[in-house]
């Protein structure tokens, strides 16, 4: 500190001289100022951040129960099993247990890892101090080790001023700061602020008058770098996956509880159509229900509000673009041609079919998927197969496929891979890695073929149907699968008794 004064004080009376003679200080005064810069930065940095939090501090979010959470049944139970040891101190001293210091919330994102922590905090009675892995990296070298350092002391602060025994520090985003060393190779501040999180974890003792649990939350935890991850740091990585069916139906009921719900709607049914959901796009698809409902001038939300939610919040906001008679017909053609071929091999599969443009695509059949977590290659060529129904329709109508297929046959080569990876196809146990890529091209190529002939069959067999189908969709700009079902089951009857 003496040395810094003696700095400042040399340079001030350096620029006095200097002026006094007549002479130019400009350029002096410029390097003088950047050197005080330089040597004053890390108080310069402290000062402008006390004045910008001033009375803010870190973030003290309200908090929730573990019982306002939706699904997530298998993470909230071992969640609450690794908190157990802070709520029950006495027994865990008795039996020599160490508690966790750190656990990783893993999963795709709006999935709820916030959520559970802000739970976790008030499962425990802890303080809850809550930052981002953003914060942490500054451009200038020891910034964020700085933070973290302040973070750890906070979080004691905290808890003896609200007289609780236990605090609770949460990091959003934390593959930002705790990304595997190296990585950044010309921003050394990554690495600094990760050793002074390692060594803050390596601080905190069992035996300390308040105990600290750091939660974490990532997407993508195959980041991290492997000194985060091993015991006595984050012993615990808790998975948080997408919700199933069941999980969905909670999540559903709980973000329609302050809304007015028409007698037909059907949670479960929306649960069904709403496969691969994050609870995040729950939450949003009943907000848009409502807004529907708020834009008809109804007073309760309706299962058709529900319907077009979940189309707006896949496919985007319907476009103004309106395509020709004869472009229209091709894509009703394309749409049921997928829905035909879906409900051939699986029944109740369709959820809708619209015509009806939204983001990039002019139509679009919604599939209400089943839960399965295994396939067979019987289960993946019927996937193939509904894929290039579409294209196979407009063969069967127009004599060529367009361009409108492109995307199908991406997604069709796709499964074919996941197949060929599997060991399902002719190749035998494989995978496309270690496959010519002639060899490759060619066995893809046969796959597809084969079932784009099968395809071609089935719809040259019902074109009628088809052709009547669409017809319908053209008048209406969309069919539910229930009225899919009616009149293939119509066409059906109406075959036995002839």
């Amino acid at each position: 500190m003496v040395i810094k004064e003696l700095v400042v004080g040399t340079s001030i009376a350096t620029v006095i001289v200097l002026s006094f003679y007549g002479i130019n200080v400009f350029p002096v005064v410029l390097i003088a100022s950047v050197l005080l810069f330089l040597i004053f930065r890390n108080e310069i940095v402290d000062k402008v951040e006390s004045l910008n939090n001033k009375g803010k501090g870190h973030k003290n979010i309200s908090q929730i129960s573990f019982d306002e959470i939706g699904g997530q049944l298998s993470a909230k139970n071992e969640l609450i099993e690794a908190l157990d040891f802070i709520v029950d101190r006495e027994k865990v001293k008795k039996l020599g247990i160490r508690p966790l210091k750190g656990i990783i919330l893993a999963g795709p994102p709006g999935t709820g890892k916030t959520l559970l922590a802000k739970a976790a905090a008030k499962y425990t009675g802890s303080a809850f101090l809550s930052a981002s892995g953003s914060e942490f990296v500054e451009m200038y070298a020891g910034v964020g080790a700085k933070r973290i350092r302040k973070l750890f002391k906070d979080a004691v602060t905290k808890a003896k001023k609200e007289n609780k025994n236990s605090t609770l520090i949460f990091i959003d985003e934390i593959d930002v700061l705790g990304v595997k060393r190296g990585s950044n190779s010309s921003h050394m501040e990554y690495d600094q602020t990760l050793n002074e999180l390692l060594v803050q974890m390596d601080g905190v003792k069992v035996s300390d008058e308040v105990q600290v649990l750091i939660m974490a939350a990532t997407n993508r935890v195959d980041m991290l770098d492997d000194a985060l991850l091993r015991p006595g740091r984050f012993d615990r990585v808790v998975n948080i996956p997408l919700p199933s069916k069941t999980g969905r139906e909670e999540i559903l009921k709980i973000h329609c509880k302050n809304k007015p719900l028409a007698k037909e709607v059907n949670i479960v049914e929306i649960a069904e159509q709403t496969f691969g959901f994050s609870g995040a796009h729950l939450e949003n698809i009943a907000n848009e229900a409502a807004i529907m409902a708020m834009r008809d001038g109804s007073a309760v939300i309706l299962q058709k509000h529900f319907t077009t939610a979940i189309e707006k919040v896949i496919m985007g906001e319907k476009v103004d673009r309106v395509p020709s008679k004869d472009e229209l017909f091709r894509v009703a053609i394309h749409e049921v041609g997928h829905g035909f071929i879906s409900e051939y091999y699986e029944e109740k599969s369709v959820a809708s079919i619209t015509i009806a443009p939204r983001g990039q695509a002019m139509g679009y059949m919604r599939q209400t998927s089943k839960e399965q977590y295994i396939q067979t290659k019987k289960n993946i060529l019927n996937k193939v197969a509904m894929t290039v129904g579409g294209a196979m329709a407009e063969q069967a109508f127009f004599g060529e496929f367009s361009t409108g297929a492109t995307n199908d046959f991406k997604q069709a080569i796709s499964q074919c891979k996941q197949l060929i990876d599997s060991g399902l196809s002719h190749l035998g146990t494989t995978n496309c890695e270690m496959v010519d890529s002639n060899m490759l091209q060619k066995e893809i190529s046969n796959l597809i073929e084969e079932v784009k002939q099968e395809t071609l069959n089935v719809i040259e067999n019902n074109k009628e149907l088809i052709s009547e189908i669409a017809d319908f969709v053209i008048q209406n700009e969309t069919i539910t699968g229930e009225q899919l079902r009616e009149k293939i089951a119509a066409s059906n009857d109406s075959t036995a008794l002839c």
